[in-house]
């Protein structure tokens, strides 16, 4: 974790070491003057974020889930790259979902539901900004404020979040304090997580009953419990994944307009995911995964992220990408786009297809029905083609049979993820409220079935080999049925053909 104040043991530890290379200052005459000579720092927020107040009913429920049980939620650790480089910070998902806070998260936090009488007490501990007159204010090349900017006060982060904030130096009375009730989600900060299995262990609480280790049961239904509490949207959440789908069609027109950069660059795949990345850093935070770029061949590799290939004409490229807004809800889309501009008669069939399947599945969802009849609907058109060109060895009835499953070969993925905060969202929610679950108004999920026939694939003719093909839309479950938010970004053969000739005229024009 970041440096540490000699207060602060409970989650932080020392800088890394730069003695060997360090040439800061160390007088007391240097120390007097920087640390004086500042102007007061400007007032802080006045009123709360937006989403405080959904955070307060996402707490709400899962007070109502442990009572009388302290909870502990990190935001986790910066996590470190390469020596002095970390990588970019991205607080835990659980984390920022109760507390609202996204990418302006000060890296180690930490959230405690303390029970009471009534429920729980939400408390949020966070290394908060340092004194000018500290060394770490200058010094400090992990957290200082000359090295990676000013940290918010207490109040600020308490009227900001609608939170009770403390000093991190504070949470050591908590984790000096656990007992038998105490609950943490694993996953998110390891050193604290050995914190708290230490204290019980040593105070003889939930072990387990070989008496081996600590029976991390209890903690388990929370990680599970704070993933179920995201399978339905609020009205905040709804909105934010809106604006993700939005800035994610500008990040698709972006690579449209540029096809003909690209396809004139050895490694246009690597100009496809750079002119995406960019309008994710523009509009959001960043991408919410790592951009696919597959073009050719490479579109038959399911997750395909080294992007290093050409781009070629008379080729399809499948592009996978979602913007991640800073409050860290993503979109999910995949097009596949003719990079000539127009299909070929074998790339439209199986475009096509592809695209029937993702209807099919579109069209059954509506409350009530389980989450796995939409993978259903989408596998029994796949079978349907697959049979129907001649490249299953049974009928498409038969190959949809539990037993047989023959044209799985041409797409071994399933068609759905719950989709949010986390691009596979919902992850560790039990089966049966997640694939056996039953849809429900304010879900969020993807359809995304696709066609991959590989380069080296026998049972397919040659002219179908090395063509992969995946259309994936955000879908909003509602009270009646169901909205594909995504639905304005062209879809068709036909409409994707218009988008190419309508966004890189230069190109197009050149071809003529």
């Amino acid at each position: 974790m970041v440096g540490m104040a000699e207060t602060d043991k409970a989650t932080t530890e020392a800088p890394r070491a730069t003695e060997n290379r360090s040439t800061t200052p160390g007088s007391e005459k240097f120390r007097g003057f920087i640390s004086s000579g500042w102007a007061e720092r400007p007032a802080g927020v006045g009123e709360s974020r937006e989403q405080a107040v959904f955070a307060a009913a996402r707490r709400a429920r899962i007070s109502s889930l442990f009572p009388g049980q302290r909870l502990i939620v990190p935001a986790g650790p910066a996590k470190q790259r390469s020596n002095d480089t970390d990588y970019p910070y991205r607080a835990h998902s659980a984390f920022a979902h109760l507390t609202g806070w996204g990418s302006d998260t000060v890296p180690g936090s930490v959230l405690v539901l303390e029970p009471t009488a009534d429920g729980h007490e939400a408390v949020l501990y966070f290394r908060e900004a340092a004194g000018r007159d500290s060394d770490e204010f200058y010094a400090n090349p992990e957290v200082g404020e000359f090295w990676t900017g000013p940290r918010p006060s207490r109040d600020d982060v308490a009227v900001d979040l609608a939170l009770e904030a403390r000093g991190l130096a504070e949470l050591d009375a908590v984790l000096d304090a656990i007992d038998d009730s105490t609950l943490v989600v694993r996953e998110a900060d390891a050193r604290l997580t050995d914190r708290v299995d230490s204290a019980r262990l040593v105070g003889g609480f939930r072990t387990a009953a070989e008496g081996a280790g600590v029976d991390t049961a209890g903690d388990d239904e929370l990680a599970r419990d704070v993933s179920e509490l995201r399978l339905v949207k609020d009205e905040y959440e709804v909105d934010e994944m809106r604006r993700a789908v939005a800035a994610t069609a500008q990040g698709f027109d972006d690579v449209v307009r540029d096809l003909p950069e690209i396809i004139e660059h050895p490694r246009g795949e690597r100009l496809v995911e750079g002119t995406f990345n960019r309008r994710a850093r523009a509009e959001g935070n960043t991408v919410g995964y790592d951009t696919i770029a597959a073009s050719g061949p490479h579109a038959c590799i399911l997750h395909w992220t080294r992007n290093d290939g050409p781009v070629l004409p008379g080729d399809l490229i499948l592009i996978d990408a979602g913007v991640e807004l800073d409050s860290y809800y993503t979109a999910d889309i995949t097009r596949t786009l003719p990079v000539s501009g127009t299909f070929s008669p074998v790339q439209r069939m199986v475009y096509e297809a592809v695209r029937e399947a993702a209807d099919a599945a579109f069209a059954i969802v509506k409350p009530g029905i389980r989450f796995r009849e939409v993978h259903a609907a989408a596998m029994a058109v796949i079978a349907e083609k697959t049979a129907e060109w001649g490249f299953l060895p049974v009928s498409a009835e038969e190959s949809l049979k539990p037993d047989a499953g023959y044209h799985r070969r041409y797409m071994v993925h399933g068609t759905s993820h719950h989709l949010g905060i986390d691009v596979h969202d919902c992850a560790q929610a039990r089966r049966d409220l997640y694939l056996d679950g039953e849809l429900q108004a304010g879900m969020v999920f993807t359809i995304e079935p696709g066609l991959y026939f590989q380069p080296d694939d026998l049972t397919v003719p040659e002219e179908f080999r090395g063509i992969g093909v995946r259309i994936e839309d955000d879908i909003l479950v509602t009270d009646d049925g169901a909205e594909n938010l995504s639905a304005f970004i062209p879809r068709t053969a036909d409409e994707v053909e218009e988008w190419i000739a309508g966004r890189a005229p230069e190109w197009g024009d050149e071809e003529e």
